[in-house]
């Protein structure tokens, strides 16, 4: 009857000092492991902001760890998916800035251009991030090309180009229908050299053409006035 007691004592023991038996495996609170598993759990519950506290702990007490790099990504994808795109596009770029040779290096540089593209507005409206987005996604073709990530990326480059053609086009025509004719021939221009094969060669090619037709025109009669008042 003593073996029992005794082995029943010893599993105690192990509890009351907090060791838990050999035979559990499961990750020790605060360990690398620990925190990384919270971290993942929280961000798939979608607690992104909570993972971005276990993703951030770990990577400020474990910095020389094997999960710390791992982190780094779950804070900017935590940033990302919490549509926090300004603070996701500093982490990237500075995951991509630390570990300019990391395996990841085309995801993230993908994710860059995406936090751009996610924060695009308008044509009418000003086009910064569209152009931030088209330089990020080119920066990724160029140097990734055979990537899956660049395939994605170039979808994304041509919709960045087209808007920034259709931002030209919506500028020309305001100028057009106010008759600065010369302004409004200068952005179409623009659009037929910089952005063809895009969905904009008709309207672009037609808009050039009566552009320079009233272009002559109003020349024409402000030579006849001038000649008038000679």
């Amino acid at each position: 009857m003593k073996c029992p007691r005794i082995a029943l004592a010893v599993i105690a023991i192990f509890f009351l000092a907090g060791c838990l038996p050999w035979w559990d495996k499961s990750p020790r609170p605060n360990t690398p492991e620990a925190l990384y598993t919270r971290g993942q759990e929280e961000y798939r519950d979608g607690n992104y902001k909570k993972a971005v506290e276990f993703f951030r702990r770990l990577v400020e007490e474990y910095p020389l760890g094997e999960l710390a790099i791992p982190a780094e990504l779950g804070v900017a994808d935590s940033y990302f998916s919490d549509r926090d795109y300004a603070t996701a596009a500093l982490h990237y770029n500075d995951f991509m800035e630390f570990h300019p040779t990391n395996e990841h290096l085309p995801y993230v540089m993908y994710q860059i251009g995406l936090c751009h593209y996610k924060q695009i507005m308008e044509i009418d409206r000003d086009q910064t991030e569209t152009r931030m987005a088209e330089q990020a996604f080119q920066r990724l073709l160029s140097r990734f090309p055979s990537s899956q990530f660049s395939v994605l990326g170039e979808e994304k480059l041509k919709e960045c180009r087209r808007m920034l053609g259709e931002h030209e086009f919506y500028v020309g025509k305001f100028y057009f229908n106010i008759g600065e004719y010369r302004a409004a021939l200068a952005r179409f221009e623009i659009i037929q050299k910089q952005y063809p094969r895009l969905g904009m060669d008709y309207k672009t090619s037609h808009f050039i053409r009566e552009t320079k037709k009233r272009l002559a025109e109003s020349e024409a009669k402000n030579g006849a006035q001038a000649r008038d008042k000679g």
